[in-house]
């Protein structure tokens, strides 16, 4: 049986019910899609994500990539899940119909990468080469476009971001690659960069690495930085493939998980020249490179969201055929049959916590993708402007966030397990080493919480910020929901509130000491998503009530249960946002002025 447990009526219900993106289908960039072809596509995607792609799961972890002269081989079950990704052609819902795609919306692409992902990480990773070409589409010059967009399309060439160096890390601005110039829009680069995901792998004819390097002469800091096309294999003129170039992989990491990525070294220029081209003939890399920095970010959000989900079904279906101790109400009495587990109450909490978080994350993503959404469609600059500042503002949440809790999650759902979820019989174990990952690149937690608490929230001065809050307080003024829904609107309105406080709080640190926004950053981040998905979680079951009377009983289960993932997680965390106030209101500079010997 497959390990990978999709939650396809979720999805459906977040893009059809609750956001309704068929609302942006047949308009503009979309005009080709409806909701009825949407809904086939999310079901072939998860038979292919079931099937061919959850089949090399285990086997990506246990046999070891290879590493000979530059050149890395996969698993032989990777390289046919990611063929048979590309024979489907599924990468075309990346792509819009100027390019061959088929006009999906991103909240279609985000869903169906989800199941893709949620199946096999790296298989997700492999494909980028796709969403690679659309950035050299939107920013390269025609040349570059010419030479480098259908090629990488029709004949499905690699795609990579390469920012890290081994002694830079997130400080992307301390990079030293070089790149000198040549001729037009040709350089040569030298350097090392380091954790470059899917540097090298075997399949595709070539690979295109989009590199930030420094030009000789440029300022230092991430201002001096330019990005750079470099392909593993020069392409000529013609559109030929031509010499090997001189970005070469020198070491594969060994890694805690997603081992069947090929984490790589690559070194640029050592022992033969590293050519590349200026993107777009712009020296404006970081600028550039955030267009595929913010895609990478909503990635990951989705990835370990979509592995609590999986995981969470995991342990459900586990709970409910695995029989241990009597009923609770029963425990005195020796005689008293087993049950299964998901009778017990600790069980059920852990089983729920699970589900409301996991249903709470995917709010959160296809809230922001339908900003993206919006934003497509929208002609109207102060309306579009809006929507990219609410996009901008849900990123660091839906990024720090849900890397950050999934992994605590992920310890619960093996808890459900008991002494089996540390063993390999089950793939919860893999979860775990595959999604810890996700808290740490594409910028760590902190990195989300610090750029949420300054250029997302006090550089607007909170307007956006706002937006969001008014939401919130419309759905309480208006006593939606009624009466079944009073005590947990008491709730929400606690957590709005404590959240508030505790902005305020941080807001005043600013004047004070940066080193208190340090200390308590990452507490604004999770009040924050926390009290934004304590409002969708509610909006959702609102929504549900109203549709439960009529529904089939298949229907009537799955609202039941989005009501019951409300009332939890606002009943569970909210109050965590209040004690969550106090600690931050009780904050000094006590530790910031403690010896460092002190911590031995």
């Amino acid at each position: 049986m497959s390990h990978y447990k999709s939650n396809l009526r979720d999805l459906e219900f977040n893009l059809f019910e609750y956001n309704r993106t068929q609302r942006v289908m047949g308009k503009g960039p979309f005009s080709q899609m409806d909701e009825e072809s949407a809904r086939e596509i999310l079901r072939e995607v998860e038979k292919l994500a079931t099937g061919t792609l959850a089949e090399s799961f285990e086997e990506g972890d246990k046999t070891p990539l290879k590493l000979e002269e530059g050149e890395v081989t996969l698993p032989p079950g990777i390289r046919a899940s990611i063929d048979a990704f590309f024979a489907g052609e599924w990468h075309r819902l990346e792509l819009a119909e100027s390019l061959g795609g088929y006009g999906a919306t991103p909240s279609l692409r985000w869903a169906a990468l989800e199941m893709v992902v949620g199946a096999n990480a790296p298989v997700a990773f492999y494909i980028f080469g796709t969403f690679i070409a659309t950035i050299i589409d939107r920013i390269g010059t025609e040349s570059q476009k010419r030479k480098y967009v259908q090629p990488m399309l029709e004949r499905h060439w690699g795609g990579t971001m390469v920012l890290t160096e081994p002694d830079a890390g997130s400080d992307v601005g301390a990079g030293t690659t070089k790149a000198r110039h040549v001729a037009g829009d040709v350089w040569e680069l030298e350097g090392v960069k380091r954790f470059i995901t899917n540097g090298d792998f075997d399949g595709p004819e070539n690979i295109v690495h989009l590199v930030l390097a420094r030009p000789e002469g440029h300022s230092p800091g991430t201002k001096g930085l330019s990005l750079f096309i470099v392909p593993k294999y020069w392409v000529e003129e013609d559109g030929s493939l031509g010499a090997r170039n001189g970005a070469v992989v020198t070491n594969i990491e060994k890694k805690m998980g997603i081992k069947a990525s090929s984490t790589c070294e690559l070194t640029l220029g050592d022992g033969m020249p590293c050519r590349g081209l200026l993107v777009g003939e712009l020296h404006d890399g970081i600028a550039q490179m955030f267009n595929v920095i913010e895609h990478a970010r909503m990635f990951v959000g989705l990835k370990s969201m979509a592995t609590l989900s999986t995981a969470y079904f995991n342990a459900l279906e586990y709970a409910k055929i695995r029989v241990q101790g009597p009923d609770m109400l029963q425990m005195m009495d020796k005689a008293a049959p087993r049950v299964a587990i998901i009778r017990h109450p600790d069980v059920r909490r852990a089983l729920m916590m699970q589900k409301c978080h996991a249903e709470g994350m995917r709010a959160l993503i296809f809230k922001t993708s339908s900003f993206q959404d919006e934003i497509a469609v929208t002609e109207d600059h102060a309306a579009k402007k809006q929507l990219e500042l609410l996009n901008d503002l849900f990123l660091p949440m839906v990024k720090g966030y849900s890397s950050e809790k999934a992994y605590e999650l992920l310890s619960v759902a093996l808890q459900v397990f008991g002494g089996s979820g540390y063993c390999q019989d089950y793939p919860i174990e893999q979860y775990i080493r595959d999604q810890k990952i996700d808290s740490l690149y594409e910028g760590t937690t902190h990195i989300q919480a610090l750029d949420l608490t300054f250029r997302k929230v006090a550089r607007d001065q909170g307007k956006t910020l706002g937006v969001i809050a008014g939401e919130i307080t419309k759905l309480l003024g208006e006593q939606r929901g009624g009466d079944a829904f009073a005590e947990e609107r008491k709730f929400l309105e606690q957590g709005l509130g404590a959240t508030q406080g505790l902005l305020m709080t941080m807001l005043g640190f600013m004047a004070k000491s940066p080193y208190l926004i340090g200390l308590n950053a990452n507490r604004l981040l999770e009040s924050l998503s926390e009290v934004v998905i304590g409002y969708l979680l509610l909006d959702h079951a609102i929504l549900a009530q109203s549709k439960l009377e009529g529904a089939s009983a298949a229907d009537q289960a799955f609202y039941a249960g989005k009501v019951a993932s409300a009332r939890f997680f606002l009943r569970t965390v909210m109050p965590e946002i209040t004690a969550r106030k106090k600690i931050v209101e009780a904050s000094n500079l006590d530790l910031m002025s403690l010896d460092d010997s002190a911590f031995g």
